[in-house]
């Protein structure tokens, strides 16, 4: 009884583990801190996560925890409500419709994939927040976010992946 009860406890604790990852990305991405200033946006940290763990382990990062990163992106960005959500969930969307041709990417490939995905979160919070305001916000600030959200991109891949064949990986397979 106390195996099945540890077993059920790692199996848990690893489940978590992308989750955690995206809460941490949006904590790391909303710290008040910045290297320029302020004059730059911070990167969607929390959407490599989601973007990751959507093609790897697609069972432990569903939509809806994408939609639960998303709200608590919007949350401790300031924003009006649902931006962040609604752009993660269609990011999910289209990862989910197209991981196979995702999921074969490697290199500037891989990178370039992320970037589509950068692209539609952008795309879709620039479209909520029009929407949202009745009127077409300036570029600038949302082309400098994609274009830092995909610099950041292969680092953050890296991480995740050392996360993903160190603890995921091993500890998923003992049991």
């Amino acid at each position: 009884m106390d195996r099945l009860s540890g077993i059920i406890g790692v199996r848990v604790l690893v489940n978590l583990i992308p989750v955690s990852a995206g809460v941490l990305a949006v904590f790391l991405a909303n710290v008040p801190i910045s290297l320029f200033g302020g004059a730059l946006p911070a990167p969607l940290l929390a959407l490599m996560p989601v973007y990751y763990w959507c093609l790897v382990r697609p069972d432990l990062m569903s939509p809806a925890w994408a939609f639960v990163i998303g709200v608590l992106q919007d949350i401790l960005s300031g924003g009006p409500p649902g931006i962040w959500a609604g752009s993660f969930v269609a990011t999910y969307a289209l990862i989910d419709r197209q991981r196979d041709a995702f999921a074969g990417l490697s290199g500037l490939g891989a990178v370039l994939g992320f970037a589509t995905a950068a692209l539609v979160a952008c795309s879709t919070a620039y479209l909520i927040v029009s929407f949202y305001y009745w009127r077409l916000p300036s570029l600038a600030p949302v082309m400098v976010e994609f274009a830092l959200t995909v610099l950041y991109y292969a680092p953050a891949a890296m991480l995740l992946g050392l996360l993903h064949h160190h603890l995921v990986g091993p500890l998923r397979s003992e049991f």
